[in-house]
């Protein structure tokens, strides 16, 4: 017999920071699993779209489900990132590793729709085991 757990909505370890990602930009983020160790984000924001101001409290596996050119803002507009200026962009398949991100905004101006699975780890003790 198998078992398995399922997605726990009543989660053992919720988000905190104020600018959670799921209460700032529910739009952009959908929520496919979230327990007490990991929460797993869909994230897309398409092509001309702005994202409202949100942060992502801990740190997060990243894998690339399409690719488009953003520019990460802090909340007063400065540049955090700009992904054209990329010595090398990601590849659709590629996995990365992001640590935890302040209140920001991403806008999309490339031509496709940014399209990223996040896998936050909520126990850090997990990252090193």
């Amino acid at each position: 017999m198998c078992t398995f757990a399922m997605n726990d909505s009543q989660s053992t370890h919720p988000a905190t920071h104020p600018f959670d990602a799921m209460n700032k930009a529910p739009d952009h983020h959908v929520v496919l699993l979230d327990n007490g160790t990991v929460r797993v984000l869909d994230t897309k924001v398409e092509p001309g779209q702005r994202t409202p101001v949100h942060a992502h409290e801990w740190p997060a596996a990243l894998y690339v489900l399409s690719w488009s050119d953003f520019v990460r803002y802090d909340p007063d507009c400065n540049v955090l990132l700009d992904s054209r200026n990329l010595a090398v962009k990601p590849a659709v398949g590629e996995a990365l590793w992001g640590g935890p991100i302040g209140p920001h905004f991403v806008e999309n101006v490339g031509g496709t729709v940014l399209h990223i699975l996040a896998v936050e780890i909520k126990e850090q003790a997990a990252v090193g085991a």
